[in-house]
């Protein structure tokens, strides 16, 4: 196995702080708008972007996280079953602007879950993703990105993988990983 840095961790700060800027420019104050990080992984992009908006706006941004576990179109096709991840959402999101985040977008799937099982939740006024990275070229549905980290050409055969201090990894960094014949 191939790991390559591609986003060490002082880059992923200002990648953050960027994403967060562009967010402001769009929301405001966040009054109308709601943040939810698509589990497992785009909880901890959540979690970011809502430390570091309350530290430029003054304020927290409401902030939730959505398991999209049995709304996944691969969930009966896997050989042993999924374990459901935990929902916390403890604010109203309708008519509200929701900001999915999730830390790599590869295939579309999990983002169309995720708009399924929202909508259990409420009606949202409008949605947007957000993304820490977009490997280009990959898409099995005509998904886009509102927000992107970084835009990143990979291979089917390798994987993004994005590693946080809060999930214990030594710095926040972001590997593009290829598997090697060895």
């Amino acid at each position: 196995m191939q790991k390559r840095l591609i986003v060490n961790h002082q880059l992923l700060e200002i990648m953050v702080m960027r994403l967060c800027h562009q967010l402001i420019e769009t929301h405001g104050d966040f009054s109308d708008s709601v943040i939810l990080g698509l589990q497992p992984r785009g909880k901890f992009v959540a979690q970011r972007l809502q430390s570091t908006l309350a530290t430029i706006l003054g304020k927290q941004v409401p902030t939730g996280y959505l398991d999209t576990t049995f709304h996944r179109d691969d969930f009966r096709r896997r050989e042993t079953p999924l374990m459901a991840n935990a929902t916390k959402i403890d604010f109203l999101i309708e008519g509200k602007r929701v900001i999915l985040a999730d830390d790599v977008l590869y295939t579309g799937r999990s983002v169309r879950a995720a708009l399924d099982a929202m909508i259990a939740y409420g009606r949202p006024a409008g949605v947007e993703l957000l993304v820490l990275i977009d490997r280009l070229y990959t898409r099995h549905l005509p998904i886009q990105p509102t927000y992107v980290g970084l835009h990143v050409d990979s291979l089917q055969s390798q994987r993004v993988l994005v590693e946080w201090k809060a999930q214990n990894a030594p710095e926040d960094h972001i590997w593009l990983i290829t598997k090697t014949d060895e």
